[in-house]
């Protein structure tokens, strides 16, 4: 019996250390970050200045109503049995740029497209509206017709959108909120 036993360890101890051969041949490049190569280098010498670090990047949010969409057949607004589909924004996010005294943002929006039990596979257009503002004034809003394929009646079909045109002065102080939605067609923005 010990005989088997010590045979199964040994050919055990081969095959992991077969194994562990097989994937270390396997990782090609510098998975690690560990010396680096010259792509990579190249790459990361374009460095943040301190003053980018330090810069007002106005925060995203959603308003309330704005993070869905229902589309239903023919006039039956509200009517479960004839709706085509329901979007609804999962996420909302932005990078700024600095171009003297311009703030250039890129808004991202994420999120997803179920359809309901008239629903088909095809093109959907999504209302998405982009909106700056600062109290009481409307630095920039644009609303997109965003194509969205959808292939799949069964399941949800993932989206992002983004706008990277955000574009208004540079706020003299932290108060202006960047805003993502679904345009209702009306000034509730």
């Amino acid at each position: 019996m010990a005989f088997w036993t010590d045979d199964l360890r040994k050919i055990a101890g081969v095959a992991a250390a077969g194994l562990m051969l097989a994937t270390a041949g396997c990782q090609s490049g510098n998975v690690l970050g560990i010396g680096g190569d010259a792509t990579q280098t190249a790459a990361s010498d374009e460095r943040i200045t301190v003053e980018e670090l330090r810069a007002y990047c106005p925060a995203t949010g959603l308003r309330e109503g704005m993070s869905f969409h229902r589309s239903y057949q023919g006039n039956a607004e509200g009517d479960a049995s004839k709706l085509i589909y329901q979007a609804t924004i999962t996420d909302i996010t932005r990078s700024c740029t600095y171009e003297g005294n311009t703030l250039r943002m890129n808004v991202a929006i994420a999120g997803r497209i179920i359809p309901g039990p008239v629903g088909k596979a095809g093109t959907i257009r999504l209302p998405i509206r982009v909106v700056a503002a600062r109290t009481g004034e409307v630095l920039y809003s644009q609303t997109h017709n965003f194509e969205v394929n959808v292939a799949d009646t069964v399941g949800a079909t993932q989206f992002v959108f983004n706008d990277a045109n955000v574009t208004f002065p540079m706020p003299s102080r932290p108060n202006v909120q960047v805003f993502g939605g679904f345009d209702k067609g009306d000034d509730s923005f």
